[in-house]
């Protein structure tokens, strides 16, 4: 399936890479929000009973939502990179292999269409929401808009990978398992 260039060693690290920063990312999210959680609820009635000044952690709840959209966006183009995303085929697994592909290819035209889509769309909200700042940690609003960019462009790309790699499985009852 690799052909001299390394095709499968660049297709292992297009998805390895955003898969490494997912889990850098959802470690960072687990990490700010414990810190949040033991500020607000360990040591800020500790600062209250001893009457010191308290420490701020007003800024977890952005990081938090910041590391959300980025986890979210890179991890719906990882479900379409491994194709794990939702499929029913309920008439299809009766149809013929050529009749199969042809709903394959177009089921990941359509992804390929939305992610374009989005990616578009989240440079439009990124432009128009760069001026405006969040109120904690003051960081540009567009930064929470570039995860949808990078996440359809990802999308779109993993599509048309699955679009020119078709893998059509055979399944029976046998590769269920409890």
């Amino acid at each position: 399936m690799a052909g001299p260039s390394g095709g499968m060693a660049a297709g292992n690290a297009a998805v390895g890479i955003p898969r490494f920063v997912v889990g850098v990312l959802v470690l960072f999210a687990i990490g700010v929000m414990l810190y949040g959680v033991f500020m607000r609820y360990v040591m800020l009635p500790v600062f209250d009973y001893f009457d010191w000044d308290p420490v701020s952690f007003f800024w977890v709840e952005e990081m938090g939502e910041a590391a959300l959209a980025w986890i979210t966006l890179i991890g719906a183009a990882i479900g379409v990179a491994e194709r794990s995303h939702f499929t029913l085929a309920v008439v299809t697994h009766h149809w013929s292999p050529a009749a199969q592909r042809v709903v394959h290819i177009g089921n990941h035209v359509f992804i390929a269409f939305f992610g374009g889509l989005i990616a578009w769309l989240g440079v439009k909200l990124a432009i128009l929401n760069a001026s405006l700042t969040s109120p904690g940690l003051e960081f540009s609003l567009a930064w929470l808009y570039v995860p949808v960019t990078v996440g359809g462009i990802l999308i779109g790309i993993y599509a048309i990978q699955a679009i020119r790699d078709p893998v059509i499985h055979e399944h029976d009852i046998s590769d269920v398992k409890e």
